[in-house]
């Protein structure tokens, strides 16, 4: 329901936007879903944007979510399960609609803070991450599932992940892990670790900022509240990481991982013998070629090009059939194997789209 619509019925709007004295507040307000994003506020967040952008009272931009459980799970998954399923356009709509997004969030004019508390995920790393102040807290739980959904790491994760240190990236974008808030900051995902505890209190600063008030000020004030941590557990494993996933081809990851006798090396080939065998594929090659990419926007055109031929593909309605519909765990991946993944299989996800292909519009 949009936030017009909602107002009609009485009900409580998918999302709250309101100014709050020099902060212009975006609340993500589906708690039950954890904030799961659609198309609808896609736009409105936009619309937003808009608004706040022109307004020379609105200093700041304040991303939150509401209930107690995360930011963002990520994009209403279902509803694209079920467009795909009858060979709809909504995947086409909604990545362009959410991609363009993403990227004004990284170039938006205004300090652009982002509250990662909690589950964060999927979609709600692209309202996020791009931000200019991330902060997360001993809650945040961050992850990049996709290669679970027959997917990628997609809203600009590519350009993220490829700018993790050393292979940290590969590994999260590969196996979908979790990242606590220090991880999140040695990711390069967050910037300032807050106590949750502290959270109110940072609000209410942020919202008495003085219109016209700088980025650097706003880190400052951030500043004030955080801990300091700046690296987590993933950062004392980096070394083996490194060495594991610094191949350019998954049968060399895993063939890695088999070489190596320890009970973290074996987890994690399990790990990876879960995922789509497709999805690693194409997400391997995609961070390779973001590694080498000179902008968010480069990284977004060429998600968007194998986003769309994901949404056409046996693995993306399997893998949300195990996770989401049916929730046996037990997807079967086409084909089952690293080895059985052709590059002729790979090639589509990566050629141009013509009239389709991915465009800026430089708000």
């Amino acid at each position: 329901m949009t936030v017009s619509a909602a107002a009609v019925a009485g009900a409580e709007p998918d999302l709250v936007v309101r100014r709050e004295g020099a902060a212009g507040v975006i609340r993500l307000n589906r708690p039950k879903t954890i904030n799961a994003v659609t198309l609808e506020m896609f736009r409105d967040i936009d619309k937003a944007l808009d608004a706040f952008e022109a307004d020379p009272d609105v200093a700041l931009i304040l991303l939150e979510g509401a209930g107690e459980r995360g930011l963002c799970a990520g994009g209403d998954i279902r509803v694209l399960y079920e467009s795909s399923q009858v060979k709809g356009d909504l995947g086409k709509i909604l990545w362009r609609e959410e991609y363009i997004l993403n990227a004004r969030i990284a170039k938006f004019a205004k300090p652009y803070v982002a509250f990662m508390d909690g589950i964060v995920m999927g979609g709600g790393v692209g309202l996020s991450a791009h931000s200019s102040h991330r902060v997360v807290t001993e809650r945040t739980k961050l992850a990049m599932p996709e290669v679970g959904l027959g997917f990628f790491p997609d809203v600009g994760g590519t350009w993220l992940l490829s700018h993790a240190p050393g292979e940290i990236g590969t590994y999260f974008g590969l196996t979908g892990q979790t990242m606590n808030g220090p991880d999140a900051i040695y990711a390069r995902f967050a910037d300032a670790m807050v106590p949750s505890n502290k959270l109110a209190a940072l609000r209410e600063a942020l919202v008495d900022v003085r219109a016209g008030v700088s980025s650097a000020e706003v880190k400052n004030a951030i500043d004030g509240f955080a801990t300091g941590e700046t690296s987590g557990p993933v950062a004392a494993m980096q070394p083996r990481i490194d060495g594991w996933f610094a191949h350019d081809r998954m049968q060399d990851i895993a063939a890695a991982l088999q070489r190596d006798g320890s009970e973290l090396a074996q987890s994690t080939l399990k790990t990876l013998g879960e995922k789509s065998p497709r999805g690693m594929v194409v997400t391997l090659k995609l961070l390779r070629l973001a590694r080498a990419s000179s902008s968010l926007e480069q990284c977004l055109v060429r998600e968007y090009r194998a986003a769309l031929q994901v949404f056409a593909s046996d693995d993306f309605r399997e893998g949300v059939r195990a996770a989401v519909i049916d929730k046996d765990r037990n997807p079967r991946w086409s084909p089952p194997r690293i080895e059985d993944v052709t590059p002729e299989m790979v090639a589509p996800y990566f050629a141009e789209i013509g009239a389709d292909e991915l465009v800026f519009d430089n708000k």
